[in-house]
């Protein structure tokens, strides 16, 4: 297989399979089934392209094959011939205008959102079921991004099928008056989606363009959806100010380029301007939840001409603003960052020491990686040295593991 196939089946995969995974689920019923038949289709991908070439619209063909896997497979297990029928003679459009209207959104995508976040299903199970089938996120980078190990989440993923099934949920959008007793799960499954595209838990590249792009296309359209949320607005905010700095993330080599190194003239003025905007009429509505208070620090950062211009000591405040909103160590671990980065390495190593006895990271590597950073600025480096090889023996992706034996490197280098 030639490398250009290659990249052709991964750019397909990340663009294409929430849809027709969402497509499958909505006329087959079926979880397991659709995530099946989605996998056997970029595998038949795999076989096929290489000899034949890459179709000329990979979505249609790729949804035509899974479908006619879906067809097989609900034979060979005597679902009924109605079903069947119905599944096969479902079209499956190649432009989205052509998709089916259901609940007023014309968008299988979100659909698929607001039926995984269904009030019957825990927060968490609601946020790791959409991300397994809408993003097509293994098991075990959903489990990283809530810090519990790979069979855990298994078994949430497997429990949380069996209840949409069993209950009878209904794959739609429910109507207005239903909308906001989901609005923290659906919004939570946007955040963590654009996260995994935005700074990939493992693999090869940080950045994971798709993703993250289809993150905010669906914050856009839940947008639409919900004018008078403001923290919907707040969250495609925070979105926009991120994805602002893409493309200066990671250098040509594909390596890790820390936000006081980037190269803010690259930075899309755009989606700043958009991303304030958004923010603004947020937070004038008097309602400010933790997505806003997030987009005003990714704000504080957009807005500095140069790295020394950042405002830490308003970052710092924000973050415990948000620590009081939405209490996490994770949040903390960032509080400390910007504590130290206002006040120096010394205040913040005080409430990195403090988040390292409490336990409650434990796996997370960030937070030996902020440790060993803020103990190298201190002049301790064996300590800090100690620090960068824990954190390298947690990283997952490559990039950022890259990054953490430069910096191991550096600390041990004789003076």
């Amino acid at each position: 297989m030639t490398p250009e196939v290659g990249e052709a089946v991964a750019t397909a995969f990340h663009q294409e399979w929430g849809q027709i995974v969402a497509t499958l689920i909505r006329i087959t019923g079926d979880w397991d089934l659709a995530e099946e038949s989605a996998q056997d289709a970029f595998a038949l991908a795999l076989q096929r392209w290489p000899r034949d070439g890459v179709p000329r619209k990979p979505g249609a063909w790729l949804t035509t094959t899974a479908r006619n896997r879906a067809v097989d497979r609900m034979r060979r297990v005597a679902v009924g011939a109605a079903k069947m029928r119905e599944v096969a003679m479902s079209s499956f459009p190649d432009e989205p205008g052509g998709e089916v209207v259901v609940s007023g959104v014309r968008d299988d995508r979100l659909r698929l959102i607001f039926t995984c976040c269904h009030p019957a299903l825990a927060l968490e199970a609601q946020v790791a079921l959409t991300l397994r089938t809408l993003a097509g996120l293994t098991t075990a980078e959903i489990g990283r991004a809530f810090l519990v190990p790979e069979q855990t989440m298994s078994k949430r993923l497997v429990r949380a099928k069996s209840k949409i099934r069993n209950a009878g949920i209904p794959y739609r959008v429910p109507p207005a008056h239903l909308l906001p007793e989901r609005t923290t799960a659906v919004l939570g499954v946007l955040y963590l989606l654009f996260n995994e595209g935005y700074a990939a838990t493992t693999g090869a590249d940080l950045v994971r363009q798709g993703l993250g792009a289809e993150a905010i296309r669906l914050s856009r359209v839940l947008v639409r959806l919900m004018p008078d949320e403001p923290e919907a607005a707040g969250l495609l905010a925070l979105m926009l100010l991120h994805d602002a700095r893409r493309a200066t993330r990671v250098d040509d080599a594909g390596d890790l380029v820390t936000l006081e190194h980037q190269d803010r003239a690259r930075w899309d003025g755009g989606e700043i301007a958009e991303g304030l905007a958004l923010l603004d009429a947020a937070l004038r509505r008097g309602s400010p939840g933790p997505y806003q208070v997030q987009a005003a620090i990714a704000a504080c950062h957009a807005t500095a001409t140069v790295a020394a211009d950042t405002d830490w000591a308003e970052i710092a405040v924000l973050y415990g603003e948000l620590a009081r909103l939405m209490p996490s160590p994770v949040v903390e671990l960032n509080r400390a960052v910007a504590v130290a980065m206002a006040g120096g390495p010394a205040e913040g190593l005080v409430l990195v020491e403090a988040l390292v006895a409490s336990g409650k990271l434990g796996g997370y590597h960030l937070l030996p990686a902020t440790r060993a950073d803020l103990l190298r600025r201190l002049g301790r480096t064996d300590e800090a040295a100690a620090a960068y090889r824990e954190a390298l023996e947690l990283v997952a992706g490559d990039a950022e593991r890259r990054y953490l034996a430069r910096r191991l490197a550096e600390t041990t280098a004789p003076a």
